[in-house]
């Protein structure tokens, strides 16, 4: 029994719609709360003899007007502090101020300037472009010897399309986690959505991939049907990857400490929307687009 993708499709864009509105409406509201990789600022990392609650160390610090710290427990003793930039006699400060909780230990301390985060920033964003752009022009070839019912360039289309939808989803959540949680969008982050375009796209290829092999095939054939027979032929195979996956990352964000905790979530809702997607959104689109064509072809001879 096979499954009938193309037949839900407005559902399918109804809800993607809404959450595309959700996340936009977060960033928009709440933005994204950028750390000091990309703000500019000062991180230093402790390890304590018995560790204060967070409670304690921002009271300790409150005296210090150093604006909002950001405390981050790692493990059972350590502590990394991120706050605005600040100089060797506020570092050694906090240091005095925090040895009379508990003994301390400095593993590191760095500060990196705003010019230098805004410089980060602009790579982040056209490391995306990039790598969007490269994906539509390979898509593009690689699909060449497709021409009907839709050229290769408009496979690739869909693909910016839905990996844009795959990127925006998450950045929503985290502009959410931001505002309510404290989350900082930071490198790591970063590094884990440029891994998500790389896993999701080739989801997507083995999903047009499978459509182009059915046809040329099956050259006859209603492609409303066909990309429904290519969906349920590697619907297992998409699913069992993203789950797999997914265990693995879920691991991580559970035991893997806080360090890896935001880029291991990063990963896991990346992957979840991007299965979602090259199921349920890029080819129901290509369904979509064949039909638009055809009406637009008969509304067409009909003038003339």
């Amino acid at each position: 029994m096979s499954f009938p993708f193309a037949k839900y499709s407005k559902t399918y864009y109804i809800f993607s719609g809404l959450l595309v509105l959700a996340s936009i409406f977060g960033l928009v509201r709440f933005g994204l709360k950028f750390g000091i990789d990309f703000t500019g600022g000062s991180l230093l990392e402790m390890n304590f003899e018995s560790r204060p609650e967070n409670s304690v160390i921002q009271e300790k610090l409150s005296k210090l007007n150093l604006g909002d710290i950001v405390i981050q427990p790692i493990g059972d003793k350590a502590v990394i502090l991120r706050t605005k930039a600040i100089d060797d006699n506020m570092h050694k400060e906090i240091i005095t101020n925090l040895s009379e909780i508990s003994k301390v230990e400095e593993v590191r301390f760095e500060t990196i300037g705003p010019s230098i985060g805004k410089e980060l920033r602009q790579k982040a964003l056209l490391l995306i472009g990039v790598s969007l752009l490269l994906t539509l022009i390979y898509i593009t070839v690689a699909f060449l010897k497709i021409s009907r019912p839709l050229s290769s360039f408009q496979y690739g289309v869909i693909s910016i399309v839905t990996l844009c939808f795959d990127i925006l989803i998450p950045l929503g959540v985290f502009s959410v986690l931001g505002k309510f949680y404290n989350v900082q969008f930071t490198i790591p982050i970063v590094a884990a959505l440029l891994t998500v375009l790389g896993y999701t796209m080739n989801d997507k290829i083995v999903v047009f991939d499978r459509v182009r092999e059915n046809l040329m095939k099956n050259r006859g054939e209603n492609f409303y049907d066909l990309v429904n027979r290519s969906l349920n032929e590697i619907l297992i195979r998409s699913i069992t990857t993203g789950s797999c996956t997914i265990f693995v990352l879920l691991s991580i964000f559970f035991f893997g400490g806080d360090t890896l905790k935001y880029f291991a979530l990063a990963l896991i809702l990346g992957i979840l929307i991007g299965t979602y997607s090259s199921l349920f959104v890029a080819s129901p689109l290509l369904v979509s687009w064949v039909g638009w064509k055809n009406r637009r072809l008969t509304k067409t001879l009909k003038v003339g």
